[in-house]
């Protein structure tokens, strides 16, 4: 049975998938203060390597933080294969790429999949479309051979984009989910979910129950416990508008546009905030939940959830992943956490 670590985000195990995420000092931070960045994402693209040990079931596969809003890695379609950087999203089920056929502004400026190109391509009359909070895809399912790492599926489906909006200029291809099958919008069989049923992988899971959460030993959300989402495709921490809103004000965060700053030299005096579960305290700290912008001014990482529910709900993000070690296992419904090193 075969192990696939994505470094900073996914490692399977034969029990379990382990997501560790390694804080070290990004891309972003070192390249900002000098106004290189966008010079360096431009001029110094980034080919994700595998490294494979001869002998072992245990196949690396890197991934790039970018900008410390998400994580991608590589993987390929098609015979022969052809390579796409994707976001590893466990907010979400389903794999697409953008189609040789998509005009939109969004599909201009990623890689596109030559379908002619592959051998092993089988196309099907089956349409769908995906609404993500940051901005949505119309496709439709098709099947090919993908691969990631030295793991191979043979005949998957997977979505190619024929419309995108929102995802201009984005520092990805295309997103591959983790999360459960049924939460698919398109109901195809999702890769790991496949590659599990071949034996190849056993399988993650991605949800787990809050006990409370708190900032200045107060008690500001969660009272009576609620649910919350592990997710990958998520740079921010999310929850219900109000909850959200107070939190801002304790911190005493001022709107403008569509964030929400605070005065840089306030970050060491800023106070964590804690996640509560079974028992133990996860704090997130000031200076992870607080990021520069591009001209060097401080914002929170806060937000609210678009999507609406009946209960009390919240996701958490890179910004509490890049702190915390994580297990999840989907076959008994648990996750573990245990502070990054």
């Amino acid at each position: 049975m075969k192990w696939l670590v994505l470094l900073g985000l996914v490692a399977f195990s034969e029990c379990i998938v382990k997501i560790p995420l390694r804080r070290v000092k990004t891309m972003r931070k070192t390249l900002s203060g000098k106004n290189m960045l966008n010079n360096f994402l431009k001029e110094d693209p980034y080919r994700l390597s595998q490294i494979s040990f001869r002998g072992s079931n245990l196949t690396i596969h890197p991934l790039r933080n970018i900008r410390d809003i998400f994580y991608v890695g590589n993987i390929t379609i098609g015979t022969p294969p052809q390579e796409f950087q994707v976001i590893f999203d466990t907010g979400s089920s389903d794999l697409w790429v953008p189609s040789i056929d998509c005009n939109s502004t969004s599909c201009a400026t990623h890689v596109r999949f030559r379908h002619l190109q592959s051998s092993t391509f089988r196309p099907t009359n089956k349409t769908f479309r995906i609404i993500y909070g940051s901005g949505r895809m119309n496709g439709v399912i098709a099947y090919d051979t993908v691969r990631i790492g030295d793991l191979v599926s043979t005949d998957q489906p997977f979505g190619l984009s024929v419309e995108e909006y929102g995802f201009a200029h984005k520092r990805f291809d295309g997103i591959l989910g983790l999360n459960y099958w049924n939460l698919s919008w398109s109901k195809a069989m999702p890769i790991f979910d496949k590659l599990k049923n071949e034996g190849a992988i056993s399988e993650p899971v991605f949800a787990f129950y809050l006990s409370n959460i708190t900032m200045n030993r107060e008690v500001i959300a969660c009272s009576e416990g609620c649910a919350a989402l592990v997710d990958t495709g998520s740079s921010n921490i999310q929850g219900p508008g109000r909850l959200i809103d107070n939190i801002q004000r304790i911190i005493g965060a001022t709107p403008r546009g569509s964030k929400y700053y605070v005065s840089c030299s306030a970050v060491n005096i800023l106070p964590s905030i804690i996640f509560t579960i079974n028992g133990v305290n996860y704090p997130v700290p000031p200076r992870a939940y607080i990021l520069k912008d591009s001209r060097g001014h401080c914002y929170t990482t806060f937000k609210e959830k678009r999507v609406r529910r009946s209960t009390e709900s919240w996701v958490l993000g890179e910004v509490f992943l890049r702190l915390y070690f994580s297990v999840f296992d989907r076959g008994n419904d648990r996750i573990g956490l245990a502070r990054a090193v």
